[in-house]
């Protein structure tokens, strides 16, 4: 697996070794160091889940703590299962943790702002963050099947683009845990939409299965998705961990059937000091 397990007080994440060459602060969260409870034991980051606010703030605090941020610098996604990419600065600082998020929908967040942390949610759907070495923007974007049949990581390379002329051939980009092809099930009807947007790719995102069903392969399309947007083959790393396999550690809508909290992806521009103290380059 392309990931590194690290843990401060408690609190167990995991990284990336192509960010952390770059010294990029980032980290996925797991179900470790937490303060929530029941389903949503122990570190639930959403709001959205039925949790006690307060727990949850006091696992802001704790993550944060643990990768390197701070929590006031916070942007969080508005996650629709769009295709919307928004750009964010330090104005956008605590929206979704200390006030309300922006109302429109964004499944992807972009900025070149030092100020500021982007943070993304998923729980078996796909999280991919980018890196450009070349303008130093970064981007944290939500990807589940309607994302991705709509290719939302190019929209992200795009939208870079656009805001910050990014070269694709500058971007380093992970695709986070999340639930890999054996455990992800879809109907006849999915599995068509990705023949039809992906026809030279069907053998490997799709294995067929007795009953109309299929196995489709998340990774593997938003692989394809980021080479096929020109980001080079050796700078995109996929982290190989399944959030349905590891449901003890990691949350899983699928292997829980709905009863479970949010895992979360943060990720800034910020270097942090030994001691998760930081300080802008």
């Amino acid at each position: 697996m392309n990931i590194i397990q690290k843990e401060k007080d408690g609190v167990v994440y995991l990284t990336f070794p192509l960010f952390e060459a770059e010294g990029i602060c980032h980290g996925f969260s797991t179900r470790e160091g937490g303060a929530s409870r029941g389903a949503l034991a122990s570190m639930n980051l959403s709001f959205s889940r039925g949790d006690d606010p307060e727990r949850v703030m006091e696992n802001h605090r704790r993550f944060s703590s643990a990768v390197g941020y701070e929590a006031s610098r916070l942007v969080f996604t508005n996650q629709v299962h769009g295709t919307n990419i928004r750009k964010v600065d330090r104005a956008d600082c605590g929206e979704g943790i200390f006030r309300p998020l922006d109302s429109a929908g964004a499944d992807g967040i972009i900025t070149q702002d030092p100020e500021v942390v982007l943070m993304a949610f998923f729980a078996d759907c796909v999280p991919l963050f980018f890196y450009d070495k070349g303008t130093r923007a970064i981007g944290a974007v939500h990807a589940g099947w309607r994302g991705t049949l709509k290719r939302i990581g190019a929209c992200a390379v795009e939208r870079m683009r656009e805001e910050f002329g990014t070269r694709p051939e500058d971007i380093l980009a992970v695709i986070g845990p999340s639930i890999c092809r054996d455990c992800y099930e879809v109907s006849e009807d999915v599995a068509e939409a990705f023949r039809q947007e992906f026809p030279a790719h069907q053998q490997e995102i799709l294995s067929p299965k007795p009953g109309n069903k299929y196995l489709l392969d998340l990774w593997r399309t938003n692989e394809i998705i980021l080479r096929e947007a020109k980001i080079p083959p050796g700078q995109i790393q996929v982290s190989g961990l399944c959030t349905c396999c590891h449901p003890d550690f990691l949350f899983s809508h699928r292997a829980s059937g709905g009863k479970r909290g949010n895992l979360a992806g943060a990720i800034t521009l910020a270097r942090r000091k030994e001691g998760g103290e930081k300080t802008d380059e």
